[in-house]
């Protein structure tokens, strides 16, 4: 695991219960990056492999809302992806539409995601968190969370949220022993 071996928020991780690799992608949107370039989707990916998880996937797609959907349906259609990070397209900009490609993906949206994000952003950013429309949801039975395109941001969102949550061990819940019951009806 990374830096933290000590989640935040009081949360802590039991010493009874195995740790269970989650098979996670990793979606850069943006106009500008190339794979040489993308130090956000870069950082996610050594994130991930350093914390134990297997890349399953990594793509670039352009600031498009049919891109972006294109890619993520693909995703989440494909059994050996259980998780999805995208990092860019979340601001305020005319071509920021991460969220607006996402939303009506999602089965159910994380709530809670945009509200600790913003707490932990703002410890970092100040002010300057609003800006973001940070956001994670499920579709199927895949959780997909929208990180800014910083790669300050990605750390932050990584390291401080969604590695515990992705991490079985993690107590007193964790999303990795919701997967199961995503499909439930």
């Amino acid at each position: 695991m990374s830096e933290q071996h000590t989640p935040p928020g009081g949360g802590k991780l039991s010493g009874d219960r195995n740790f269970r690799p989650v098979r996670i992608a990793v979606l850069a949107v943006s106009d500008t990056r190339t794979y040489d370039t993308d130090t956000s989707g870069a950082l996610l990916c050594a994130r991930i492999k350093a914390d134990g998880h297997t890349l399953a996937a990594r793509a670039l797609v352009k600031d498009d809302v049919a891109a972006i959907r294109s890619q993520l349906t693909l995703w989440i259609e494909d059994p050996g992806i259980e998780a999805v990070i995208t990092t860019g397209g979340t601001g305020i900009s005319g071509r920021d539409v991460t969220p607006e490609a996402v939303r009506p993906l999602f089965d159910k949206e994380i709530d809670g995601f945009q509200t600790i994000w913003h707490m932990v952003s703002y410890q970092s950013v100040g002010l300057s968190t609003m800006q973001s429309r940070a956001c994670a949801g499920t579709a199927g039975s895949t959780f997909i969370f929208c990180l800014p395109g910083s790669t300050s941001a990605c750390a932050d969102g990584w390291d401080k949220l969604i590695r515990w949550q992705l991490d079985y061990r993690h107590l007193p819940c964790n999303m990795v022993e919701m997967m199961p019951r995503l499909m439930e009806r």
